[in-house]
């Protein structure tokens, strides 16, 4: 890289930082116990982590911090946009059910773009934990990281909020609608 790259590079990761600011201070009740500081600790100079949350960012996620990893202690990013992101949409599960769609196929899985991305599936547990911090997908739905007993099968989980309740679902892993996503975790 030159110079004008490298200075480009550091522009934009200041913008997503004045991003991530804002929100972590508009969303306090996110993050309890967390305070901004600790997470830009964990972000300087880690350009791994950035380029993570800049694709979260770009496809409409919304990440914030919503607590740590009991174990590790990382700080655990979500995407908190009120539905299923935007820019994750019409996908199947994985890449397994994108091969075997032989009519109409969607451009991508779940699964390989959260690859592309650097970002985990959210399990059942962690959609429960985002949906007890705030409701969301009350329109929309998210691919969920699904057991290998029920993929081995055929069949992916999904998981939505309707009647005030968080439901999981399933279909089939290579099926895809245009209200249907998934949602990711970072963890840093």
């Amino acid at each position: 890289m030159n110079n004008f790259e490298d200075k480009c590079i550091a522009e934009d990761s200041q913008i997503l930082i004045s991003t991530l600011k804002k929100r972590f201070e508009v969303h306090t009740y996110r993050h309890a116990g967390i305070t901004w500081s600790d997470v830009l600790n964990r972000l300087e100079n880690n350009d791994k982590a950035l380029a993570t949350l800049q694709a979260m960012e770009q496809t409409k996620g919304e990440p914030d911090v919503v607590g740590r990893d009991a174990s590790t202690g990382e700080l655990l990013f979500f995407d908190c946009s009120k539905e299923t992101p935007k820019g994750r949409r019409k996908v199947c599960y994985d890449d397994a059910a994108l091969k075997s769609r032989k009519k109409f196929p969607p451009e991508d899985s779940a699964v390989n773009m959260t690859e592309q991305m650097g970002i985990k599936l959210l399990d059942e547990n962690q959609y429960r934990h985002l949906q007890q911090l705030e409701e969301c997908d009350s329109r929309t739905s998210s691919w969920i990281r699904t057991p290998e007993k029920i993929r081995a099968l055929g069949g992916a989980l999904f998981c939505d909020r309707r009647y005030d309740t968080v439901f999981v679902y399933h279909n089939g892993a290579d099926s895809y609608y245009g209200s249907r996503g998934f949602r990711g975790c970072l963890k840093v």
